[in-house]
């Protein structure tokens, strides 16, 4: 029983910290658009991929929303 208490402690944790990553990932990814050297494609996949991350956290799906947050963040070069 208490395994499954720490399990549901860690995961809930988890998710949180999820949670408050996606704003910055997202206030990354919107300061370095303004002087990305993309092409007009590159520029379109990362402000889908960018949506698509804003969508899925506000949806509480922060997994989701790191995963294409982290895909634009790749286009973009950025850390």
């Amino acid at each position: 029983m208490k395994r499954l208490a720490l399990f549901a402690a860690l995961a809930f944790a988890s998710s949180v910290a999820f949670a408050n990553s996606c704003p910055k990932e997202m206030k990354a990814i919107d300061a370095a658009l303004p002087k990305a050297k993309l092409s007009a494609s590159q520029m379109s996949e990362v402000k889908k991929l960018r949506a698509e991350g804003e969508t899925h956290h506000k949806a509480g799906k922060h997994a989701d929303s790191m995963a294409s947050l982290n895909k634009a963040k790749a286009i973009l070069k950025i850390k």
